[in-house]
C-alpha cells in the first residue's frame, strides 16, 4: 500500500505541476497557478499520515516505509528548487519571458552552485531522519524496527557521497576552456 502511495504521491507532484504552470501561463491566471503548486505539499502530509496509520494498525516495518521518509525528506530538500527551475523553463517557453539562466560551469561559482545542491540533500537527509527516528520511537520495538535504522544509514551514505562529489569542485574547479588561451601574451622567441 506504502509503495503505490508514493507512487501516486509522485505523479500527483507532477501533476499538479503541470496543471500550476499550465494555469500560470497558458490560462493567464496566476493565481490559480500558484494556488494548485501551493497543493504540492499536501501530498507529502497524506504520504505521512497514510504511513503513520499503517504502522498505527500493526504493519512490519519496512523499506517501504523507509522509502517513504526518504521520499518525503527528498521533497523537503529539493522540491523547492525543482519547482523553481522549471517554472522558470515554463515561462521562457509558455510566457515569453527571457529563458532562465544555466547554472554556471565553471570555477568557484559552479562550486557554489553544486554546494548549494548539495545543501538540499543534507537537509532531506536530516528530514527522513527525523521522520525515521519519530517511526522508530512510534513503533515502541527495537526488534521490529531494524529496518527503519537501516534507512538513517543509507540517507547519510548517499548524502556523504554527494557531499564529496560537490567538494570536488571546489577541489578541482574546472577551467573554462576558451578563457584559458585568452589571458594570456604570446611567448615571444628571441633569435640569435
Amino acid at each position: 500500500m506504502i509503495v503505490t502511495l508514493i507512487i501516486v504521491c509522485e505523479v500527483g507532484f507532477w501533476v499538479l505541476l503541470a496543471a500550476g504552470l499550465g494555469a500560470r501561463y497558458l490560462l493567464k491566471m496566476p493565481r490559480l497557478g500558484a494556488a494548485l503548486l501551493l497543493c504540492e505539499p499536501l501530498l507529502e502530509v497524506v504520504l505521512l499520515i497514510a504511513t503513520a496509520v499503517d504502522l498505527k494498525n500493526g504493519a512490519q516495518p519496512s523499506w517501504t516505509h523507509g522509502l517513504a521518509a526518504l521520499y518525503i525528506g527528498y521533497t523537503v530538500g529539493h522540491g523547492h528548487r525543482t519547482v523553481r527551475w522549471l517554472d522558470g523553463h515554463a515561462a521562457h517557453r509558455l510566457g515569453g519571458a527571457p529563458p532562465p539562466s544555466p547554472p554556471p560551469r565553471y570555477g568557484m561559482a559552479r562550486a557554489a552552485h553544486e554546494g548549494k545542491v548539495w545543501l538540499g540533500t543534507l537537509i532531506g537527509a536530516a528530514v527522513a531522519t527525523g521522520l525515521l527516528l519519530l517511526a522508530i520511537w512510534y513503533v515502541g520495538d527495537a526488534s521490529r524496527s531494524g529496518s527503519l535504522e537501516g534507512w538513517i544509514g543509507q540517507a547519510w551514505k548517499v548524502t556523504i557521497i554527494h557531499g564529496l562529489i560537490a567538494l570536488s569542485y571546489l577541489v578541482w574547479p574546472r577551467r573554462d576552456p576558451g578563457k584559458g588561451t585568452e589571458d594570456r601574451e604570446p611567448v615571444r622567441v628571441e633569435r640569435r
